[in-house]
């Protein structure tokens, strides 16, 4: 039975034409008319539209709802699981449709939403009573609210308004002129429009300030995943836009406050005074009692160790206690969340593991359901019916906003002296706008100061500026261009006597410590040619969304607050460069970053520093167990950040694949025995600079080297101008080293791969420490004919895979060289590279 109840409208406005299926975004006073006669007045918030209440009987489930001719969606639970399907596999889709177009994640789930909303699949009435019926939307809307709700506190968790200590007069006054000017302008059109607007709504002096400081900031919450899509947090115009960004936060909670205390005063005045009341008591409780609370549960959690689960859910459903509260005192329910998270301190061991345990579930499951609520209140046709008198005034607003904060932020940057270029993808960087705004819109629909056509305009309005600057940011602003360098950094072009050599050693955990060490001391510093070591520490960036980049001769140890191991690899590393005296100049750093910007810092550290040789471990290696097995450690994400490295490098890098043997406490290789290194030399660039750096090693007095040249049956492949570099520097080498009596040389003619690799195994008698090759640079294809398909490592060249594979009985470690790549160069197509210069 249906029964229906005449909507009481003496207090509601009539709804417009394009209000009927939407206005569940108002708010209904609903008078329901009793047996009696009596009338009872009950409100309803945000869930029933202002027509016709219907009272429907419960949905019954039926075990066999299918095999007895009953529809399984007339089931709320089913019908449900078909939406929440529907909603997280129409996002899906988009995205994978617009990755192409360098689109990022918002602009595609924002289609998404729209998508299943009326503009599209919603335009038939049948799609939407069957998917999308008035009596689910509500929870479909809950959902969302939720969704954006987590995701500001999230956003909260990982600011870290320490930058702000941090920030230059540059950054304060590009924030300053960045946010006011677009805020003045946007509000001086607003009021010069303001007679002619239809809608007296937006008429009002705090919609239009509302509206304004909207749009005119900058949020961190928006603007940081997108730099995280674009790879540039970690780059000079990513760490300039997100310290400027929590800047204008700042300005933004300030000003958001100041318009809800206007808006809450526009029907009585005495209201301000009891929304400030309550801010402050919410606020008090905030900073006073659960900001002490977060670390007291910091206290509580060993070093190292997540924070116990028990913590991480009582938080997490204090997100909704705080939601509750903020709501009900008339904060706006996102204000509690999100200032929640900003009183977590950042990083581990707290927001590492709330970011770690939550945010897959919120990102994947419930802001799809927030970008489906965002869909189903667009509605394109509503916008269009309204017309253009009604909507020209907001779509002045919004471009006027949109030109100002642009323009404003490259003459900003322009005064300030940054590049063209950069000054360009920075102000469009300040105009990308996302979730936060979107929350924003819904609020301004919940207290009407927006209908459905100008909600709509809004949504449309940002998405298409958020489409086309982020395409224009990843053409304009390439991070890894300024790596590329044309002045030669190479162990080839850097004398051994009389000359530094400066090493940036790259260090991703503890136990490659010791390898990389080790692998230092048989490099032999000498009073004639010290070593000035940069040795970076690189710490995946969990918890806090600003990178960091320590540096620890100028400022205290803070990244060892947080992470003990840091401490522990500092030592030893000081340890050693204590053993060599004045052979060995330390310089300790720390970078914590996402894994894919990784790079970044230690191209940026290698080009500032001038380094000659960049040392990576490999991203597997080799551990001894019990049983006297070798067993393999593989590093997450390091196999990206070296390929990377690689490619961008401005010096020479060695990758090293430690199976053991450079593993020894540092006192091993001052002992009687000696290590054997073998030099395989296949000719090009590489194969050069890896004989360079194997006749540093010679130098130490425990290095036996054994250098191989391979060649090609009758020359074949060869190409001239390489074959002459190989024949100076092998010349040159065996010259040096004729009467020394720990280095032998040998040739050894080919045909093909499968000879080389023979060869190759015929050598190695399990006496060999160190194998030492070079990556791929120039190398005759004839020497590797056959071998390309079998190589899974493409860091390591194909010989180096081969030779730290297990189809190779060797047990010896791998140094794999590559030599530099000046900019303009194309890497591994084998062109003439390296130069005439000799070591």
């Amino acid at each position: 039975m249906v029964r229906e109840f005449p909507r009481y409208s003496s207090s509601v406005p009539e709804p417009r034409s394009w209000d009927q299926n939407y206005s569940n975004a108002f708010q209904a006073t609903v008078k329901a008319q009793t047996a009696g006669g009596n009338e009872s007045k009950t409100g309803f918030n945000n869930v029933y539209p202002p027509e016709l209440i219907k009272c429907r009987p419960a949905a019954g489930s039926h075990p066999l709802a299918l095999y007895v001719g009953e529809s399984p969606l007339k089931t709320p639970f089913t019908l449900v699981l078909l939406e929440i399907l529907l909603v997280i596999v129409a996002t899906r889709i988009v995205r994978f449709l617009l990755k192409p177009l360098r689109q990022p994640r918002i602009v595609s789930e924002i289609i998404g939403g729209i998508f299943i909303g009326p503009s599209i699949l919603g335009r038939s009435k049948k799609f939407t009573s069957v998917v999308f019926p008035e009596h689910s939307q509500f929870i479909i809307r809950n959902i969302g609210i939720m969704g954006f709700m987590y995701f500001l506190f999230i956003s909260g968790v990982k600011m870290d308004f320490a930058v702000v200590a941090k920030t230059k007069k540059k950054h304060i006054v590009i924030a300053l002129v960045g946010v006011f000017i677009p805020l003045l302008m946007t509000e001086g059109v607003g009021f010069i429009l303001r007679k002619s607007m239809v809608d007296k709504e937006l008429a009002k002096v705090s919609t239009i300030g509302g509206i304004a400081s909207s749009l005119a900031l900058p949020l961190f919450p928006v603007i940081y995943p997108i730099l995280k899509e674009l790879n540039l947090l970690s780059s000079d115009i990513g760490r300039l836009a997100l310290s400027i960004a929590v800047l204008s936060d700042g300005f933004g909670i300030t000003a958001l406050i100041v318009f809800e205390a206007a808006l809450q005063g526009e029907g009585k005045p005495i209201a301000i005074l009891w929304y400030t009341i309550s801010l402050v008591l919410i606020l008090a409780f905030t900073l006073g009692v659960i900001r002490k609370a977060m670390h007291k549960i910091i206290d509580h959690t060993p070093d190292g160790q997540y924070v116990d689960q028990a913590y991480v859910v009582g938080i997490l459903l204090l997100v909704m206690v705080m939601g509750f509260f903020t709501d009900m005192f008339g904060v706006a329910i996102a204000n509690g969340p999100f200032w929640l998270g900003l009183v977590i301190p950042d990083g581990p061991p707290l927001g590492s593991t709330l970011v770690d345990r939550s945010e897959t579930m919120i990102t994947e499951i419930l802001m799809p359901f927030s970008f489906a609520v965002i869909g189903l209140s667009t509605d394109v046709e509503a916008m269009i019916m309204a017309g253009w008198q009604w909507m020209a005034p907001l779509f002045a607003m919004g471009i006027t906003c949109y030109a100002s904060k642009f323009i404003a932020t490259f003459a900003t940057s322009m005064f300030f002296q940054v590049p063209f270029r950069d000054g360009v993808v920075l102000s469009l960087v300040m105009c990308l706008k996302g979730q936060v705004e979107l929350v924003l819109f819904i609020h301004w629909m919940d207290k009407r100061m927006v209908g459905i056509p100008g909600f709509t305009m809004l949504v449309l309005l940002i998405t298409i500026v958020t489409a086309i600057a982020t395409p224009l940011i990843s053409i304009l602003y390439d991070p890894t261009r300024p790596y590329m360098v044309h002045k030669r950094r190479t162990i080839q072009h850097t004398p051994t006597t009389d000359a530094e050599l400066r090493i940036v050693l790259v260090i991703y955990d503890e136990d490659s410590t010791a390898g990389l060490i080790n692998l230092l001391e048989v490099s032999n510093p000498t009073i004639s040619s010290p070593f000035s070591i940069f040795a970076i520490r690189l710490i995946e960036l969990v918890g806090r969304a600003s990178p960091v980049f320590i540096d620890h001769q100028k400022e205290e140890d803070e990244a060892d607050l947080k992470y003990a191991v840091s401490q522990t690899i500092h030592n030893a590393l000081k340890l050693y460069q204590e053993s060599k005296g004045d052979y060995v100049k330390l310089f300790n750093f720390t970078a914590i970053a996402p894994i894919r910007t990784m790079y970044q810092d230690i191209c940026e550290l290698a080009l500032l520093k001038r380094a000659t040789l960049m040392i990576l471990p490999f991203h597997k290696e080799c551990l001894d167990t019990l049983g006297g097995k070798l067993t393999e450690m593989v590093r997450r994400g390091i196999r990206n950040v070296n390929t990377n490295v690689l490619a961008h490098s401005p010096c020479s890098v060695a990758v090293l694949v430690d199976k053991g043997h450079l593993r020894h406490p540092l006192m091993a290789f001052r002992g009687h025995s000696d290590l054997h290194f073998v030099m395989l030399f296949l000719g090009g660039a590489d194969a050069r600079e890896a004989l360079c750096l194997a006749d540093r090693m010679v130098g130490n007095p425990k290095v036996l080297l054994t250098v191989i040249r391979f060649l090609s049956y009758n020359f074949e492949g060869d190409i001239e101008m390489e074959k002459k570099m190989d024949d100076g520097v092998v010349t040159w080498f065996w010259v040096k080293n004729e009467r020394n009596d720990r280095v032998s040389y040998r040739e050894v003619v080919v045909k093909n791969g499968a000879e080389t690799v023979g060869a190759i195994q015929a050598l190695d008698d399990h006496n060999c420490d160190v194998w030492i090759v070079g990556r791929k640079q120039g190398i005759n294809p004839v020497l590797l004919e056959g071998l390309s398909n079998w190589s899974e490592n493409q860091e390591l060249g194909i010989i180096g895979d081969f030779l730290s594979s297990d189809d190779f009985d060797g047990t010896g470690s791998v140094l794999v060289v590559q030599q530099q790549i000046l900019r303009g160069q194309e890497a591994g197509k084998g062109g003439i590279t390296g130069g005439l210069n000799i070591c």
